[in-house]
């Protein structure tokens, strides 16, 4: 005789509301990261996007998915917030990251000339937060112009010369050398404007680079230009400010800012001048102040 034996189905274990993840989650959480990468996308102006911004904020839940589709499409948030919206930056091997040498390829054939980018932007970063303070501050807002940024780059070449006099170092650097050692005499002997016949700034002068490097933040949201004055002026976004303080540790910024050519006592910055300004090349009204 055989025992017969009762199944019965497993209970059911109860899934609370809040965890279960739907198809309509993951498509509001990619939504949301999407609004993050229109970076001239304001949140004020859009009201899916608040909405989605609150959520993250209330919904743990939902944070930690939005979060996750960031992670996967090779993004780091840097901060979700009203001001800035969804910032987002690309991790290194994203698909989103944009290369500094498919960036200078696209404004030269040079490739010497991608040194050069590489220090206009760390140039406008370093003069449009110059104190650790700056950056802390949500508050802040930074103003640099084009003409200004050549002139601080072109002291800065001077400095590092006369450093490199001083220490008997004035011949090509070493491989192990900082990276500024190398570029000052590149961008030293570059021209700082140049003409076309029409008279427009040449691409390959370093306003004309510099030029480039803020019409390009200007696209990505970072920058917004406020006039035409000293080659044209801008102020720094909260999404640049984040970006900044991400970069910030950087030796080669670190390395620029102790030069000590942007002094900021009562919150205005403006350039130090050069005690022998004879044989130093500036653009036009290169002094003007860049900070508020």
């Amino acid at each position: 005789m055989t025992e017969q034996v009762e199944w019965s189905e497993p209970e059911a274990v109860a899934v609370p509301v809040s965890s279960a993840v739907t198809p309509a989650d993951a498509a509001d959480g990619a939504r949301l990261v999407a609004f993050g990468l229109q970076p001239k996308l304001q949140p004020a102006r859009d009201q899916e996007y608040a909405e989605l911004l609150r959520r993250y904020r209330e919904d743990p839940a939902f944070a930690r998915l939005a979060d996750a589709v960031a992670t996967g499409l090779g993004l780091v948030v840097l901060e979700v917030s009203p001001r800035a919206g969804m910032a987002v930056t690309a991790a290194e091997d994203s698909v989103f990251a944009v290369r500094m040498g498919d960036y200078a390829r696209r404004t030269s054939a040079d490739s010497g000339d991608r040194f050069l980018h590489g220090l206009a932007h760390l140039a406008v970063a370093a003069m449009a937060f110059p104190r650790p303070e700056d950056l802390a501050d949500d508050g802040y807002i930074g103003r640099v112009s084009v003409n200004g940024v050549d002139a601080f780059v072109r002291q800065a070449c001077r400095r590092l010369e006369e450093r490199a006099d001083e220490q008997g170092e004035n011949t090509d650097p070493a491989t192990d050398a900082p990276g500024l050692e190398a570029a000052w005499r590149i961008w030293a002997r570059r021209s700082s404007t140049g003409a076309t016949k029409d008279a427009r700034r040449l691409a390959g002068s370093t306003t004309g680079i510099i030029g480039k490097a803020v019409a390009f933040l200007t696209d990505s949201g970072f920058l917004q230009r406020t006039g035409d004055d000293g080659g044209g002026t801008y102020r720094t976004t909260a999404r640049y400010q984040l970006q900044v303080r991400d970069m910030a540790g950087s030796a080669a910024m670190a390395e620029l800012l102790e030069l000590g050519i942007v002094p900021v006592t009562d919150g205005t910055a403006s350039l130090l001048p050069a005690e022998d300004t004879e044989d130093l090349e500036l653009a036009a009204d290169a002094g003007l102040p860049f900070h508020s």
